[in-house]
């Protein structure tokens, strides 16, 4: 494992690691970090009211079939996006395939609400980004590359 500092120049050592590395980095703290803001936010609606981004019609089927308000359904949104979050943080190999997979059921819903296809296209590229990160991980020479 890699001291913390280079020794001959006092710098970190990651100011020498491989720009994958970096690359890493970036991606683990955002794809930990933005889903438990997003998840806390189902709870208090200060960023945006997340209710109007559900789809009529799966708001509907909630409704009908659910039992729940599409307000409550938000709020369970809201726990599996901070479990999504604290996922990719402790084991970002696995957690970010299942925030991948959680970005195409937002784009799936998107879709079927129609009139926001912007915001389905930036989160299939959100899903790309947590596919790179869960690649990312799974190489051993990065894991032992960055001293962590």
């Amino acid at each position: 494992m890699a001291s913390a500092m280079n020794v001959d120049t006092g710098r970190p050592s990651w100011a020498y690691s491989r720009p994958a590395d970096h690359a890493y980095l970036i991606l683990h703290i955002g794809f930990a970090a933005l889903p438990i803001i997003a998840g806390v936010d189902k709870f208090f609606d200060r960023l945006v009211n997340w209710d109007m981004y559900l789809a009529p019609q799966v708001a509907e089927w909630i409704t009908r079939f659910g039992g729940m308000t599409a307000h409550k359904f938000m709020m369970i949104v809201g726990v599996v996006e901070i479990v999504a979050g604290l996922l990719v943080a402790v084991a970002p190999r696995i957690g970010g395939w299942v925030v991948a997979l959680w970005l195409w059921g937002i784009i799936g819903n998107l879709l079927i609400g129609g009139g926001s296809y912007d915001i389905a296209l930036r989160d299939f590229g959100l899903s790309l980004g947590a596919i790179a990160l869960a690649r990312l991980a799974a190489d051993p020479a990065r894991r032992t590359s960055v001293g962590w």
